[in-house]
């Protein structure tokens, strides 16, 4: 059975929940034993992050994590998707356990479950720790990808009981190219000689880490986060259509075709070979084990047309040729406070090609969402309609795909709350609530009303949680 509301048609079993990642919330950065993570040591350079800004205190939700679970719930979220600080878990990313790490993630889980909220854990969303980036230049050496799988494995023996959904990594091209190849994220390296080096181990480290999860929990599923975008070509020219194939290569094909086929893409590999890391036999094995679930990462398209000169990418592989600019789309097109195109005819072509080429897998929308310029208005209302249209209409194609039979089961909002956006600091607000980080007051915004009253919708008003409580500031209930 279906329910449509306003434009959005899912299933009465469709799963919805939010997401977040631990750097971004979390605060409590050097607390109960935690090792510093590569964040930590990036953003505490001066000039790295707008405004100075790092993620020390961020929301606060070491401290006190149970509002924004009140929250989950009143808004009658099903699931939540959260990520594990390994430097929390092993200060040094290696041998020793920290439990007070530990119990925190345990009093997390137990929290959510007894609010009813599907726990959905990622192990990885760039937060290294610290020790393995100094002593072992992080995922660039093999070594990383093995501490990485022995840390998954004391994170499920601990809460495995309890978890079912584990996600090894989230977008592992942004944590290679932002990382160590432009040099914009932690570490901050510009290194073209360690790039595929981390590609490859990620995924090598997803590989090991999802045999150990297999091997002390056979139930349980898991999947791997992929950021995916669809390259289209800006002209008719042959160097266009060459460009937009290349950009399809290196973001998208890079991780699904060894994910999904065993190898990576041709002719881009070939294209590198001189920057080749070394595979090992079984490593191509290992990594393309089937998955449980891909989660789908989705915010925008890019539109490439043939450029001499590479924007930001100075130290880009000869051997790749020149590859693109990235060309905004035509006028009238919407854009997020990020600069991105709104555009969710993307993710439904993505959907598509994922049934087409890939086999159909089991797909969870592991994130979706948008940063703008939010006002708090005097009586404490924040009327943010383009996020609400943004995912009226995101939601609207993911059902689409899903009547055409793409295997899709859920979605998780990006983000429940305002967090610390990486490079951008507190500048870009994604939340479906809003963060005062001087006082942590929350409110949540009119798109959160409306994603209550959507999830309501869908499961029937007799499984829905909401009732506009647990707010600050009025329901707007004007677009269901």
């Amino acid at each position: 059975m279906t329910h449509a509301v306003t434009h959005v048609e899912l299933p009465s079993d469709f799963l919805f929940g939010a997401a977040t990642s631990a750097y971004q919330i979390e605060g409590g950065w050097d607390a109960d034993g935690k090792g510093p993570s590569i964040w930590d040591r990036f953003t505490h350079r001066p000039g790295r992050i707008r405004n100075g800004d790092t993620g020390d205190t961020a929301a606060e939700t070491y401290r006190n994590f149970q509002t924004d679970i009140d929250m989950m719930r009143a808004l009658g979220l099903d699931a939540y998707r959260f990520s594990i600080a390994w430097s929390r878990v092993m200060p040094d990313g290696r041998g020793r356990v920290n439990d007070k790490g530990l119990d925190y993630y345990d009093r997390l889980v137990d929290a959510l479950l007894a609010k009813g909220l599907i726990p959905f854990p990622t192990l990885f969303h760039w937060d290294l720790p610290q020790a393995l980036e100094d002593d072992k230049g992080g995922f660039a050496h093999r070594d990383t990808a093995e501490y990485f799988a022995d840390y998954a494995a004391a994170v499920v023996r601990r809460l495995g009981d309890r978890v079912d959904h584990w996600t090894t990594l989230n977008e592992p091209w942004v944590h290679a190219t932002m990382g160590y190849l432009i040099g914009v994220h932690a570490p901050g390296r510009r290194d073209p000689w360690a790039y595929l080096r981390v590609v490859h181990h990620q995924l090598l480290g997803h590989g090991l880490a999802m045999a150990r999860i297999r091997a002390l929990r056979p139930t349980a599923r898991v999947g791997i986060a992929l950021n995916l975008t669809p390259f289209y070509q800006a002209g008719d020219s042959p160097h266009d259509r060459e460009a937009a194939d290349t950009g399809d290569q290196l973001l998208n094909r890079l991780f699904l075709d060894p994910l999904f086929r065993g190898r990576y893409p041709d002719p881009l590999w070939g294209k590198m070979r001189l920057f080749h890391p070394r595979i090992r036999p079984g490593d191509m094995d290992l990594i393309a084990q089937p998955l449980d679930f891909l989660g789908v990462n989705y915010y925008t398209r890019s539109v490439l047309r043939y450029h001499r000169l590479v924007p930001l990418l100075h130290l880009w592989p000869k051997e790749l040729g020149m590859i693109a600019g990235v060309d905004r789309g035509p006028s009238g097109v919407t854009y997020t406070a990020m600069g991105w195109e709104v555009y969710p005819a993307g993710l439904f072509e993505t959907l598509l090609r994922l049934k087409k080429e890939y086999g159909n897998p089991t797909i969870y929308i592991t994130e979706n969402g948008a940063a703008f310029l939010d006002t708090v208005e005097p009586g404490g209302r924040i009327r943010d309609e383009e996020r609400r249209a943004f995912l009226e209409q995101h939601l609207a194609v993911t059902g689409a795909a899903a009547r055409v039979g793409v295997d899709v089961r859920g979605y998780f909002v990006w983000s429940i709350i305002d967090n610390f956006e990486w490079a951008y600091g507190f500048d870009k607000r994604f939340g479906l609530v809003h963060v005062d980080f001087a006082t942590q007051q929350r409110i949540i915004k009119d798109s959160g009303h409306w994603y209550a009253r959507l999830i309501r919708a869908v499961h029937g008003a007799e499984n829905g949680a909401y009732e506009g409580r647990g707010t600050q500031g009025p329901d707007s209930s004007s677009h269901l």
